[in-house]
């Protein structure tokens, strides 16, 4: 099936599209877009805006935002009065509004819409996606499904692996961590959402499910945004993805969930333009080989025998968290562990020193909450800081805790570790032999 008929241009979307369009290849982060929500044809001017790393310049934006988005909203207001339009500024804007009554210049005041424009940031992504969207485009054909869809991380993270948003979703393709659980391992010890081959499977079968019960993909990739539950009761009112969008409105289903789809076909041809200009250098997949950990490994062993250094493990091996890396937990039996695929380090993995290799888990230390106590006060106790008593326990930004709750201990960083000591103390005693330590 071609992509125009899986992924259709419907004519009710054409200007939404061509706004977001605007977004991702004409504005860069340094201007703000003032526009109308509900009709993204009628935008009424584009702010040059301060660079955001300039010291201030946060509140001397939004007081240049603010001035503009009152002139506009006063414009309109006299417009809807009857005023005659005076100024050419007055006029442009009355003629984005002609045919439409009095009425829907007053309801505008109420619908003018700041967008950052995006151009740079996408560029950005653009190189970064060649990194990854060869083995991604390869994990959605293997499953039966459009490569387009390895497209939308453009419109999620800009292909940061790193990525965070204010609700908690997290990688490249931003799962939310309730989400995320139904398709991947996330805990304080692997936090798959990270991992940009990892997410992509669990992307792909989420986005599978969401065509199987919804039947076409502008609702499933509306799902991917507003929620699978949600687009089902939206398609028992309405009925088709044309429908949904001129007519649906709940509490969720707002200005982000109608132009999820539209954003998603912007970036798409946006990002094809891009690939295909010569130009732009684009990053490239790094060669990896792995192997699958035969029992639990403490990070610093693991480098020291293959000589990978602590970036090249961290940037190869993203969903292994704080814990891992700093030595309170071991890198977990069964992960597939990466690593630079040089000739030095391919012939160690073909001789894998079991040595490496513990029997279990560092065992996890609770605490269980009483009278007075304080996330704060616990982790003063226990000389660890708040924030890794936060991510350990998953708790709000509060740090709210209650009597009876059973509170994990993450565990002081690790100097060094068992197999770490061996070697340095068989060094230590006996530099040229060639004896091994007992195991």
């Amino acid at each position: 099936m071609q992509a125009e008929n899986r992924f259709p241009l419907y004519d009710c979307i054409r200007k939404n599209v061509q706004f977001w369009e605007k977004v991702y290849s004409q504005y860069t982060t340094r201007q703000g877009i003032l526009h109308d929500k509900n009709d993204l044809s009628i935008i009424y001017t584009v702010i040059d805006l301060v660079d955001w790393r300039t010291p201030g310049a946060g509140q001397i934006n939004r007081k240049m935002i603010k001035m503009a988005r009152l002139r506009y909203k006063a414009i309109l207001a006299n417009l809807a009065k009857g005023k005659k339009p005076r100024t050419a500024e007055e006029k442009r804007v009355a003629a984005m509004f002609r045919g439409k009554g009095h009425k829907a210049m007053l309801r505008a005041r109420n619908s003018i819409r700041l967008q950052i424009g995006q151009k740079d940031r996408f560029l950005e992504g653009v190189i970064r996606s060649g990194a990854y969207l060869p083995t991604m485009k390869k994990i959605f054909r293997a499953r039966g499904l459009p490569v387009e869809l390895a497209y939308l991380p453009h419109v999620e993270s800009s292909f940061n692996p790193r990525a965070h948003s204010k609700a908690g979703a997290v990688g490249i393709w931003q799962f939310t961590r309730s989400t995320g659980k139904d398709y991947m391992t996330i805990d304080n010890v692997v936090d798959e959402r990270y991992d940009p081959y990892l997410s992509t499977h669990a992307a792909a079968k989420f986005l599978k499910e969401n065509y199987q019960q919804l039947g076409s993909w502008p609702l499933a990739l509306t799902a991917y945004n507003y929620g699978r539950a949600g687009m089902l009761r939206a398609v028992r009112k309405n009925g088709s993805y044309e429908k949904i969008f001129k007519s649906h409105r709940t509490r969720l289903f707002q200005f982000a969930s109608r132009n999820f789809y539209p954003e998603f076909l912007a970036a798409l041809r946006v990002a094809r333009r891009l690939e295909n200009d010569p130009s732009i250098i684009r990053d490239r997949p790094v060669a990896t080989v792995t192997i699958r950990l035969k029992g639990y490994a403490a990070a610093r062993d693991l480098r020291r025998f293959f000589g990978v250094s602590l970036e090249d493990f961290t940037n190869l091996n993203p969903a292994l968290q704080k814990p891992v890396l700093d030595g309170r937990k071991y890198v977990p039996r069964g992960y597939l562990l990466r690593l630079p695929a040089t000739s030095r380090i391919r012939a160690k993995v073909a001789a894998m020193d079991p040595g490496l290799y513990h029997a279990s888990q560092i065992r996890d230390r609770y605490y269980t909450v009483r009278k007075g106590d304080t996330a704060a006060s616990i982790a003063r106790r226990y000389r660890i800081s708040l924030r890794e008593l936060k991510r350990a326990n998953n708790l709000n930004r509060k740090a709210f805790i209650r009597v009876g709750q059973r509170l994990k201990i993450p565990r002081p960083a690790r100097a060094t570790s068992r197999y770490a000591d061996a070697r340095k103390s068989i060094i230590t005693l006996t530099p040229n032999s060639k004896q091994k330590p007992n195991r």
